[in-house]
C-alpha cells in the first residue's frame, strides 16, 4: 500500500474514532432534552440517551463517605444516587440545557412531570451542595444547612475538595 493510501486509512480510522467518542452526535446543544431518566450518580443522569450533568449542584462521589451526627461513617455518595433514583423512579424528565461540560455531558436544570426542579430538590434535601452562582440553589443549601438534613446532619467534605484530594493521592 502506498503512502497516500496509508494516510487515507489513518484519516478514516481517526474520523471513526472521533465519531464513536462523540457518540455519533453532532456537537449542537439541544434546546430541550426530555424522556425517560436513569441515574448514573448523585448529580449525573441519562435522559433520552443523553448524559446530563445536573447544573448548579455538586453531589458526593460514588465512593465518598460522610460522617453522621454520632461520628459514624456512612456512604453518602451511594446514598445520594439512591435518593435521586427514588425521586426519579424511571419517570420522564424535561431538562433545559445550557452548555456541554468538559466531559461532553449536557449541563442542564431538570424537572419532573409536575414541574419540580430536581437540581434544587437535591440541594434542599441536602443530598448535594450548591456549585455555581444560582440564587435558587444557594437558598436551597442555606435551608438544608439550617435544618441539618442529609449531609449537614453530620460532617462531610465538599465533593469538589474530595475529588481534588483523590486526584492528588493518585498523582493525576
Amino acid at each position: 500500500m502506498g503512502w497516500r493510501a496509508q494516510i487515507f486509512v489513518v484519516a478514516v480510522v481517526a474520523v471513526g474514532v472521533l465519531y464513536a467518542y462523540r457518540g455519533g452526535r453532532d456537537r449542537s446543544l439541544p434546546s430541550i432534552v426530555a424522556g425517560p431518566a436513569a441515574v448514573i450518580d448523585g448529580d449525573s443522569i441519562t435522559v433520552a440517551g443523553w448524559q446530563v450533568r445536573l447544573q448548579g449542584i455538586d453531589a458526593p462521589e460514588w465512593e465518598q463517605t460522610c460522617t453522621d451526627a454520632s461520628g459514624k461513617d456512612w456512604p453518602c455518595g451511594r446514598t445520594t444516587a439512591r435518593e435521586l433514583g427514588t425521586l426519579i423512579r424511571g419517570r420522564s424528565l424535561t431538562c433545559k440545557p445550557s452548555e456541554f461540560d468538559q466531559h461532553d455531558r449536557v449541563l442542564a436544570v431538570c424537572s419532573l412531570p409536575d414541574g419540580a426542579d430536581i437540581n434544587a430538590w437535591l440541594v434542599r434535601q441536602d443530598w448535594a451542595v450548591a456549585f455555581g452562582h444560582s440564587r435558587l440553589i444557594a437558598a436551597a443549601e442555606a435551608e438544608a444547612r439550617a435544618a441539618k438534613r442529609g449531609l449537614w446532619a453530620g460532617t462531610f467534605e465538599r465533593p469538589s475538595q474530595w475529588r481534588r484530594r483523590q486526584s492528588e493521592r493518585s498523582g493525576r
